[in-house]
């Protein structure tokens, strides 16, 4: 939607826009009740009545006197804004700095062909200081105020308000002197740190869009309409706080609780197969021998040199190296093991004993 550059100091990365987010609202539109008839808007002059084309539509500002001013697509492309083609960034500041009240909308920056490698030392130099970009753009003829800042190995341009659309907070509440008891502001404390949590965002769902899409189909279908949920009882003035927060407090350790012990009935099964299974492992190890793990041994240690020995290699490819290594060991292991086994039937007790003295080694 949008091509330029980002410009800081003598730096110039040439960059395309996208739309970084997408609606997924249902989108209504107005009908006539009796006969389904979609209602039209047409653009009408007050002083003819007669429609007017698109073309034919000018933009107009009426000044306080009363005067109407005209103004041309002409006119907007003769002001000087040097930000129409170039993201200026004007300097860098801390991320907790920034309020997100002055947040807009969201935007991907995708680098053109040549500017790959200043796009990427652009957004490896922001993520290693902490910092966010203040930028300049132009978009649809309107020159904004911007953050870029990097995420998810691209770097993301945030529209910014400019400090004068920022109303200020004016209610009464704000003169009065409101008194907090110290009890209540520690069970107010340990509610919050008993909720809790990291933000995972896949976690939320958007309940009102999915019901709202139920009850499209049962309309469509003629099915039955789900019933809507119980009206909620009148709440009213709280009576007492500090009760409240206790009971509050406590159903949120409840919840933490039968969380925990779902997560940990969830993970005992799966640790009792991963015992079982690491035992199964020992004993064919076992009946490998001495020899067989000599084999795993060497395996894994010429494996694990290359890796090691060449120092540009990065510690992901040594951590390859030595997996491979340990498999290949451990595959060799395994043949080891059944050869052995085969030689050795009819003798339990020898194995029973080469099991123990691989246990306690």
């Amino acid at each position: 939607m949008w091509r330029g550059a980002i410009s800081f100091g003598l730096v110039n990365v040439t960059v395309r826009l996208y739309a970084a987010t997408e609606d997924h609202d249902y989108h209504f539109f107005q009908l006539h009740r009796k006969d389904h008839g979609r209602i039209r808007y047409k653009r009408v002059c007050s002083a003819c009545g007669e429609e007017v084309a698109y073309e034919e539509i000018a933009k107009g500002y009426e000044m306080d006197d009363g005067r109407l001013v005209v103004l041309e697509p002409e006119d907007f492309a003769k002001l000087p804004i040097t930000t129409e083609r170039a993201i200026e960034v004007l300097e860098f500041v801390p991320i907790e700095s920034v309020d997100p009240i002055y947040f807009q909308r969201s935007y991907l920056l995708e680098p053109e062909n040549q500017s790959v490698r200043p796009y990427v030392l652009l957004r490896e130099a922001l993520e290693r200081v902490g910092r966010l970009a203040v930028v300049k753009i132009t978009l649809r003829q309107r020159e904004t105020l911007a953050m870029l800042r990097a995420r998810d190995d691209v770097i993301v341009l945030h529209t910014m308000l400019w400090p004068d659309e920022i109303r200020p907070a004016k209610f009464e509440f704000l003169g009065q002197e409101v008194p907090v008891r110290p009890q209540e502001l520690e069970m107010a404390t340990s509610l919050i740190q008993n909720m809790t949590g990291e933000f995972e965002p896949e976690e939320f769902v958007d309940d009102y869009q999915r019901l709202l899409g139920q009850l499209i189909e049962a309309k469509a279908s003629g099915a039955e309409i789900p019933e809507g949920p119980p009206e909620a009882p009148s709440g009213g003035d709280v009576i007492d706080l500090m009760d409240a927060l206790e009971r509050s407090v406590a159903q949120a350790r409840g919840r933490g609780e039968a969380a925990d012990s779902a997560e940990s009935a969830e993970k005992k099964p799966a640790s009792r197969r991963r015992a079982g299974q690491g035992g199964e492992t020992t004993r064919q190890g076992a009946r490998g021998g001495a020899g067989t793990r000599a084999k795993a041994g060497s395996s894994r240690s010429k494996s694990a040199n290359p890796a090691a020995s060449t120092g540009g290699r990065s510690g992901k490819t040594a951590d390859t190296g030595s997996a491979k290594g340990a498999g290949s060991g451990a595959a060799k292991g395994a043949s080891g093991a059944d050869k052995q086994t085969k030689g050795a039937k009819g003798q339990p007790t020898t194995r029973r004993k080469t099991t123990g003295r691989k246990r306690s080694a």
